[in-house]
């Protein structure tokens, strides 16, 4: 029915009573209706362990995939490339697709079952290509790799390798964009303990994946390198197994939430209706009139019931009843004429996340360096550890990921409840301030890196040996990697509980899959500035990132990163400002 005039509605949660029946005995497939109280943390092992092992899987097998194709397909540096920078991009952009599907057709629960057996089905065609010799070409030689003389792949065998490839991506579309809303689900946000597990889930989150990242980046590419590459697939494939198993295992103490149809068609009606009354007249305060405010169709998770804004004042026209739109039982007669209070504000919501979006986007330029220029560094560097030990120049980031794994926790349990006292905040600081203080730190990396290279740039030119290696230990980029891990924990994690908390509850998968979008456009935003920075300084004969980096000046590139951040530091801080936080439950 109508709102009344001039009415504004409080910020409160709606959910259904505990359910009788504790003995839940009816199909899965009925699980979309939510009937239960959260478990909180007593389901989060089970989706945690889902998503824990799926990535174990997943990164184990891509983790050196490159070498992969270089030597069991004969592959040349770039054919590798192409093909592991195409599997890239898709799965970046996949999430985007499932997250839709779960949100407006299948839900959560079962777009994860979907994408974990598509995964499990691509990781046992990978492994079999390991396996079974007729998958790949002949074995070849060392010597005969290095010189091209090797036996090429035919298209039976890329044809095999490009559908385990299809079905990995397939899985991540459901993976990625689901397991953290449906983890949230499981917290009840009307009770102060849930909140606070819901808080700390974030953390513990991305600790467990970094520790995967570690495991996969020694552990695992050790057994495909001096094992055995089926042993090294194999492995992941039996943990992709397990999580599957695991994730079942909890059923019967999840929480499911319904799908509500179509989000974009949900947006759209919103601007259509918006448009169409774009002649009638609302009074300056926006709120004054009769508004269609039926009450919210509740689930057991907290919903948060948004009274009308003045903010994009003129989407409230969406929302405004003219004559006889809405039906005696209280239902609008045509949604493209007229919308809910809570479907304007949800989709004011859509708008105000934006700009802190594409800020982030360029946010994570460092994150992008480090992952590429840092090696190039470490191989003109002493990569001698100790007296025995020599440090692969491709395992540098490692010093990243314990970072990581040693800080979040320290953060998590010692400094966020000392922050709460002092700032009176829950989490202590605002989620805005801590990716504020991620882009910080990655402004501070790029500065430290461009001094570090600086110095050993000029160790190398004028100590260096034949092979332009500098007499420095490569621990020399310690600093770096360490920042640009804090820089991590801050933005990534910030912008992960930011989309969870920020976007509508029915949009929430579509919300983290934004995480993964932003990964996908950092990277081609990167390869961008790097094109324009080759082209312009090549021009004089001196390309700032030559072959060679002891004749190129990666540190003025840092340098140049450093002030771009910069640049988007001062914007996000313009839009944080005037960012309008929904109301919390």
């Amino acid at each position: 029915m109508a709102g009344k005039k001039g009415k504004k509605r409080s910020e409160t949660c709606n959910c259904f009573p505990l359910s009788d029946e504790e003995n839940v005995t009816s199909d899965l497939m009925d699980t979309t209706l939510n009937q239960r109280r959260p478990a909180g943390w007593r389901a989060i092992p089970f989706v945690l362990g889902n998503e824990t092992f799926e990535r174990l899987a997943s990164y184990g097998l891509m983790a050196n995939f490159m070498v992969y194709l270089q030597r069991e397909y004969h592959m040349n540096q770039v054919e590798a490339a192409t093909i592991l920078n195409g599997w890239s991009a898709a799965s970046n952009f996949a999430p985007v697709i499932g997250a839709y599907v779960s949100d407006a057709f299948m839900g959560k629960f079962w777009t994860i079952v979907l994408g974990s057996f598509s995964s499990l089905l691509g990781m046992m065609i990978m492994t079999l290509t390991a396996l079974l010799p007729p998958l790949r070409p002949p074995p070849c030689a060392d010597e005969d790799l290095q010189q091209g003389q090797c036996k090429p792949y035919n298209g039976a065998h890329l044809g095999v390798l490009m559908v385990s490839l299809r079905w990995l991506s397939i899985g991540t579309r459901g993976i990625k964009p689901c397991s953290i809303p449906f983890s949230v689900d499981q917290f009840d946000l009307t009770t102060e303990e849930g909140r606070k597990g819901n808080n700390s889930f974030y953390n513990l989150y991305y600790t467990t994946q970094t520790i995967v990242l570690l495991v996969t980046q020694t552990v695992v590419v050790y057994i495909q390198n001096d094992i055995s590459w089926a042993l090294g697939f194999g492995i992941p494939t039996l943990c992709m197994i397990f999580a599957i198993v695991l994730f079942f295992v909890g059923t019967r103490i999840y929480v499911y939430i319904k799908p509500k149809g179509s989000v974009v068609a949900g947006v759209a009606q919103v601007f259509v209706a918006a448009y169409k009354k774009r002649r009638f007249y609302i009074a300056v305060d926006g709120v004054d009139g009769q508004f269609y405010d039926p009450p919210l169709t509740t689930s057991l998770l907290c919903v948060r019931e948004l009274h009308l804004t003045t903010q994009y004042r003129f989407l409230n026209k969406a929302a405004l009843v003219i004559d006889d739109e809405v039906n005696p039982d209280g239902s609008c007669k045509n949604p493209w004429m007229l919308c809910t209070i809570q479907q304007v504000e949800d989709v004011k919501c859509l708008l105000n996340i934006i700009p802190i979006w594409v800020t982030s986007i360029l946010g994570f330029l460092a994150m992008n360096q480090q992952g590429t220029f840092t090696v190039s560094q470490a191989l003109k560097m002493d990569l001698q550890f100790g007296s025995t030990i020599k440090i692969p120049a491709g395992s540098v980031g490692v010093i990243t990921l314990i970072a990581i794994a040693v800080w979040l926790p320290f953060y998590d349990r010692v400094l966020v409840p000392a922050l709460e006292k002092i700032t009176k905040l829950e989490g202590g600081i605002t989620v805005l301030q801590r990716i504020g203080v991620g882009n910080l730190f990655s402004i501070l990396t790029m500065l430290v890196s461009g001094f570090i290279e600086t110095k050993r740039r000029n160790s190398a030119l004028s100590h260096g040996g034949p092979d332009g290696v500098a007499p420095m230990s490569v621990m020399w980029l310690t600093p770096q990697l360490i920042l640009i891990g804090f820089a991590e924990i801050f933005s990534i994690v910030g912008l992960i509980e930011f989309y969870n908390k920020q976007f509508p509850e029915h949009m929430r998968s579509i919300g983290n899959s934004l995480i993964y979008l932003t990964f996908s456009l950092a990277s081609y935003a990167s390869n961008w500035i790097i094109t324009i920075v080759n082209d312009v300084t090549g021009r004089s004969g001196s390309s700032w990132l030559s072959g060679d980096i002891n004749t190129s000046k990666l540190d003025k590139f840092y340098f140049l990163i450093a002030g771009i951040s910069l640049l988007d530091f001062v914007v996000f801080m313009f839009c944080a400002r005037r960012y309008h936080y929904r109301g919390q439950c």
